[in-house]
């Protein structure tokens, strides 16, 4: 079963999936692609507009948004199969806190730490070109950047706050929770089991780095036709809850639009015909010049809309 990653050096959410990649000691390709728009790789080639990276595929299924790659990972690639997992047993014994663990990365580390670690970007040394990217997810589009240095202290000190509560979680000697915040905030008075947590987590990561070969680079082109003529997961393992598409106003077949809830939400989402749903995930067919997909978005903090309501 084929897995390429679409990813950028510097994105800290392409880390996050080399890392599940890495523990779960999944074989995978990549394609490196500008950390700016466009990236023809996947809006032409796949057409698949989402415009977050990293995204992933695995077989003729592509996965979109950290949260649900890294639960894709978990589920297809199990531990039964003698692959690692995300999702360790508790220390002192009784199973991993599956729920409270996808909950507590999406809602706090992705949503919360992540807005305000936006805040200590140092907007006013990067290139125009990078800042104009970032500027088009902003309603307004444009990005203050003496507000911005103004506010960092602001956002340092509510980085600490938070921090703490990880502190707090770790002070019962647990071997592994998700990533904290940014190394400039810690201190061994104040954090130490975080910066503990965090010596171990890099030494391991490290350790199983060595013994790791190397990761094929793919072309974009190259990875779309494989994409393309790769097999897919069957509908009927997603299903369609009718349920919840009722809750939605949505139909299977229905031509909807994927956009996330929380952020740029006047940016036109992914577009296709949607062809499964459950509580978990959105599926749609996506076609670009490559030939025809299927993609997921995670149901938390995405919406679709049917596109006929947005012309």
């Amino acid at each position: 079963m084929s897995v390429i990653l679409y990813r950028y050096d510097t994105s800290p959410y392409s880390a996050k999936i080399d890392h599940v990649l890495l523990l779960k000691n999944i074989p995978y390709e990549r394609v490196t692609v500008a950390n700016v728009l466009p990236r023809p790789e996947i809006t032409d080639l796949l057409g698949v507009s989402h415009r977050r990276i990293p995204i992933l595929a695995i077989g003729n299924d592509i996965y979109c948004d950290t949260s649900l790659i890294a639960s894709a990972l978990e589920r297809r690639f199990p531990a039964s199969d003698h692959y690692g997992t995300i999702f360790p047993n508790k220390k002192h014994g009784g199973g991993a806190d599956t729920g409270l663990i996808k909950a507590f990365v999406s809602q706090w580390v992705d949503t919360v730490l992540f807005s305000q670690a936006i805040g200590l970007v140092p907007w006013e040394i990067l290139p125009p070109g990078f800042v104009k990217d970032r500027e088009t997810l902003i309603p307004g589009g444009h990005i203050d950047v003496e507000a911005a240095k103004a506010g960092r202290g602001k956002a340092l000190s509510s980085l600490s706050t938070n921090l703490s509560l990880l502190e707090e979680q770790l002070a019962d000697g647990r071997e592994c929770n998700a990533s904290p915040a940014p190394e400039s905030l810690f201190d061994a008075s104040t954090v130490p089991k975080s910066l503990e947590w965090l010596a171990r987590m890099t030494s391991h990561l490290e350790h199983l780095q060595q013994s790791r070969p190397a990761v094929p680079e793919l072309t974009g082109s190259d990875a779309a036709a494989r994409i393309v003529a790769a097999s897919f997961e069957p509908y009927a393992v997603v299903g369609f809850d009718a349920r919840e598409g009722e809750r939605l106003g949505l139909n299977a077949g229905d031509e909807v639009s994927i956009t996330r809830e929380d952020y740029a939400t006047h940016i036109f989402g992914t577009v296709g015909k949607l062809v499964a749903l459950n509580k978990e995930e959105f599926v749609l067919e996506t076609k670009g010049s490559a030939g025809l997909v299927r993609c997921h978005f995670p149901r938390v903090v995405f919406t679709a809309k049917l596109c006929s309501e947005l012309k």
